[in-house]
């Protein structure tokens, strides 16, 4: 995974120093030095990374303790500003005041103003980069151990970590003479472990020795920011949760995307509807026409297997003629006369059709008859009816001999 690291400075035009760390090699991917913060804009042009863990100058942060009078609530933790009051210059009303860990009744805070803050944010925004921490880069030294201060430099600046909540970072040759008169201090030589070329030799009373990490400076905080819990991200300044961001930014496609998906459904859900419909209307056509054509088939659920059943019963008969047969050799009869048959039996035993049949006149129905005696059939006509100006009759229709 990448990981963008920038380290901003407390004027704009300020050298800014960053780097594309690998948090699974422990590598630096891609690093370098701009001009100034107008020029965060074309980190874009060298990472797909637009958020960033960012430190700024830990000399624009006050690291301080206080001790409350009981254990760390959020009530004392209110107090602290005004606890603080004649300790600093500024206004309480101007600073920003974030808490760190506590201990016990110990609590940890630090202090910057709202200015400073809200000018680091606004280089950020201009340049469309999404800041996950901001942290004092004195914090983005490893914590040394009892007795030990752990020195980075970085261009012409000195960064020097004396505690777990403890630093300096100034220009070199001006905190080295303030490093200077802290060791004089000192009952004992104080170790000074330098994670980068640094030179504190000919300083009194310090003992440096160097532990060279073996990458850029901007990449041994990169290494060790990525550990810290501590961020100036608090109250006001909380960075905004990632899914809010990415809902203003795909909210607009996502409601498109709805309305597309609920006209769909809608038409599917129309046209379902309509074929339903009309599948009610044609199962009801086909009762009727079977009903029409079987009137004694009785219950079935599956009508296709149904009508083979009756069709394989009717094509049966006792000396090898069948309905189907008969009604093939009286299609020219059916043909001449143009009548229509409403019902049809047949009796397999007599090889008999028995049929009621429908005809413009009465003309018609004799028509029929004397075809099918034509081809052999003996037709015996029963009662004729007049209905809707139409004839109906029935005939019993013999096989040819």
């Amino acid at each position: 995974m990448e990981q963008l690291v920038v380290r901003l400075g407390t004027n704009l035009h300020d050298p800014v120093h960053w780097v594309v760390w690998s948090t699974q090699s422990q590598d630096v991917i891609a690093s370098g030095e701009l001009a100034s913060a107008e020029d965060l804009a074309s980190l874009s042009e060298r990472t797909s990374q637009r958020r960033a863990i960012v430190l700024v100058p830990g000399a624009d942060v006050r690291l301080s303790t206080v001790t409350l009078p009981g254990k760390v609530n959020r009530k004392l933790q209110n107090a602290i500003p005004f606890m603080l009051e004649d300790e600093l210059a500024e206004d309480i009303s101007e600073l920003f005041f974030a808490m760190g860990p506590a201990q016990g009744n110990q609590q940890s805070i630090a202090v910057v103003s709202h200015r400073q803050m809200e000018k680091w944010q606004h280089w950020l925004s201009q340049a469309e980069l999404t800041a996950e921490a901001i942290i004092p880069d004195t914090l983005a030294l490893p914590a040394p151990q009892q007795e030990e201060w752990i020195a980075i430099a970085l261009g012409d600046q000195l960064i020097v970590r004396q505690g777990a909540w403890q630093g300096m970072q100034g220009e070199q040759a001006f905190l080295t003479s303030v490093l200077a008169f802290q060791a004089k201090t000192l009952a004992e030589p104080v170790a000074v472990t330098a994670l980068t070329d640094v030179d504190l030799h000919a300083v009194p009373n310090i003992n440096q020795t160097t532990a060279n990490e073996d990458v850029p400076a901007i990449g041994v905080l990169a290494k060790y920011a990525g550990k810290a819990s501590f961020s100036l991200l608090q109250g006001q300044y909380k960075a905004k949760k990632q899914h809010n961001q990415l809902w203003q930014v795909w909210r607009a496609p996502l409601i498109l995307l709805a309305v597309v998906v609920l006209i769909t459904l809608a038409d599917r859900t129309l046209e379902l509807n309509q074929l339903k419909q009309q599948n009610a209307t044609l199962s009801a056509q086909i009762d009727t026409l079977v009903k029409q054509g079987f009137p004694d088939i009785g219950t079935y659920r599956n009508v296709r297997l149904k009508i083979q059943q009756e069709m394989q019963r009717l094509e049966q008969s006792g000396d090898g003629s069948s309905l189907l047969v008969m009604l093939e050799q009286l299609n020219p009869a059916f043909a001449s006369s143009r009548i229509t048959p409403q019902t049809l039996r047949f009796d397999a035993n007599r090889t008999e059709i028995r049929m009621q049949a429908q005809g413009k006149d009465f003309n018609a129905l004799d028509t029929f008859k004397r075809t099918a005696e034509a081809a052999g059939f003996t037709v015996e006509q029963g009662a004729i009816n007049n209905r809707d100006n139409m004839v109906i009759g029935t005939m019993n229709i013999r096989g040819a001999s």
